[in-house]
């Protein structure tokens, strides 16, 4: 009987020790023989199963993306009003607490600086934002029609918010020590709030 293949294992480990060497060392410092040997594997087999260091991130970008769902999923599996699943969204990307991970955040700020260098990252970052921001507009169409406001502005506000997530996430990993603890995610939520209630009746 043939040996079952451990290829998808393999590179999940490798994905997961670039994330983990670029939150120590940045991208440039995340060099193949480094990657190797925090996944513990001879850098020939990080060859074996990928072309180099940028392929191997673009499966993190997929990788940091999925990782973002599942927490929002896990939390909005409760959330019982269009308001309870925004706040569950906010949550996932910018709460503390179970689930969150500082280095996925520093990875993912990694990810942005490199897509404006690389065109196939700016593509898969791109490919990573665009069901996001489709989430949020329509997370948020939800509360606004909920409250019996305008939704004219929904995408406008949904990216505002996309802004403001992404800029939070380069706070923390640049100069956490100047930010407020857990400001983040209540702020969020309340900006959100206030445009909502400040929008035109529909």
């Amino acid at each position: 009987m043939p040996r079952k293949s451990n290829t998808a294992e393999r590179r999940r480990e490798i994905v997961a020790a670039l994330l983990a060497v670029m939150a120590e060392r940045g991208y440039d410092g995340a060099s193949i023989q480094a990657i190797a040997r925090t996944a513990g594997l001879a850098p020939g087999l990080v060859h074996y199963h990928f072309e180099n260091k940028e392929a191997i991130l673009l499966d993190l970008v997929a990788s940091l993306a999925q990782v973002g769902r599942a927490r929002y999923e896990m939390l909005a599996a409760s959330a019982a009003s269009p308001h309870a699943r925004l706040q569950a969204y906010i949550d996932a990307r910018l709460a503390t607490g179970p689930g969150a991970d500082p280095a996925a955040v520093a990875a993912w700020v990694m990810v942005g600086a490199e897509a404006v260098r690389q065109l196939q990252v700016r593509r898969a970052y791109q490919d990573a934002l665009a069901p996001e921001l489709a989430m949020l507009t329509e997370l948020l169409r939800d509360c606004l029609e909920a409250d019996g406001r305008s939704q004219a502005r929904a995408a406008q506000l949904a990216a505002s918010l996309l802004a403001f997530i992404e800029g939070a996430f380069q706070l923390s990993s640049a100069a956490r020590e100047l930010m407020p603890e857990a400001y983040a995610a209540q702020m969020a939520l309340q900006l959100v709030q206030r445009f909502i209630a400040a929008e035109p009746a529909a």
